[in-house]
């Protein structure tokens, strides 16, 4: 699995992260749910809170959408993921949920990579498909739907079987469909990235790797082997913010998540995030989410 230069922030397991992402409603689940676990988008689309807050997960997950329209993010890119659309995103990686459509249907499924560790499969998902790499693209198109759909019902059949003695036989299932969705997929919305775009895109990966070690856009500059005012350009061009507005959204998504998903202090997530004082810290987080650290903890979406 690719590494990570992230804090020691817990991951949510499965069975936390259905307390963070649902109000009042619990998902059917089998005996696999912590290692495994598949379900219809329908099943579950009216209970979610939207939107859902950035979190980081301790499996890895994918979405598959065959009628409507999902919103998720990795770290600070949002996805439109329409029908015949995969999201695939690897654990220890910030995403969060910014809607769903009344009537989106589909499929949803985490799996710890652990599963693969059998001397019949010996699979590195992260290193063999790029879908799943820290640094690749989690949206794909697939041309060829139906040989995907067909795959996703018969994990979800053995799924509802719940039978361990059957259990091996899941990540079997899921590598014939990564090797489905590697052939018969291809990046979505491509358009032919400028130059700007890919660099922007760089950029935006080294903040989330690096966050915690490097603290100016000198700093990242420096390790794009690109000007500071190039790499300015870039991203005004892209997105239409500066290289330093980008570096503080990565700041306050990561602090929304070491304020949730940790017991640490605000001193020391302001200290963590940039040596800020705390007050100084709060005064710039307000201004970003117009609520104060501690109220952006206790805040609970309905």
């Amino acid at each position: 699995m690719e590494k990570r230069n992230t804090p020691n922030v817990p991951l949510l397991n499965p069975s936390q992260f259905d307390d963070y992402i649902f109000a009042d409603w619990k998902p059917m689940v089998s005996g696999f749910y912590e290692k495994f676990h598949i379900a219809r988008v329908e099943s579950y689309r009216n209970h979610l809170r939207i939107p859902l807050q950035p979190h980081r997960r301790s499996v890895f997950f994918f979405i598959f959408i065959t009628k409507g329209l999902a919103v998720r993010s990795k770290g600070l890119t949002l996805y439109d993921v329409r029908p015949n659309h995969f999201f695939c995103l690897p654990a220890n990686e910030i995403t969060s949920l910014e809607g769903v459509d009344e009537d989106t249907e589909g499929f949803y499924c985490h799996f710890l990579p652990e599963i693969f560790n059998q001397p019949f499969i010996k699979a590195d998902v992260a290193k063999d498909f790029p879908f799943f790499q820290f640094t690749g693209e989690p949206l794909v198109q697939v041309q060829e739907p139906e040989r995907i759909v067909k795959l996703l019902e018969i994990l979800e059949k053995e799924y509802s079987i719940n039978d361990n003695e059957r259990f091996d036989l899941i990540p079997m299932y899921l590598m014939a469909l990564f090797s489905e969705l590697k052939h018969l997929s291809q990046p979505a919305e491509q358009n032919n990235k400028n130059a700007a775009t890919f660099i922007t895109q760089r950029y935006k990966n080294a903040l989330s790797e690096f966050i915690y070690e490097k603290k100016t856009v000198q700093e990242f500059s420096e390790y794009l082997a690109i000007s500071p005012n190039h790499l300015h350009k870039c991203v005004k061009a892209t997105i239409g913010k500066s290289a330093h507005e980008l570096l503080e959204d990565m700041r306050i998504l990561e602090a929304k998540v070491l304020l949730k998903q940790t017991t640490m202090s605000i001193g020391e997530i302001a200290f963590k995030l940039g040596r800020f004082d705390p007050s100084d810290f709060s005064r710039f987080f307000k201004s970003k989410t117009s609520m104060t650290p501690r109220e952006y903890r206790q805040f609970e979406i309905d």
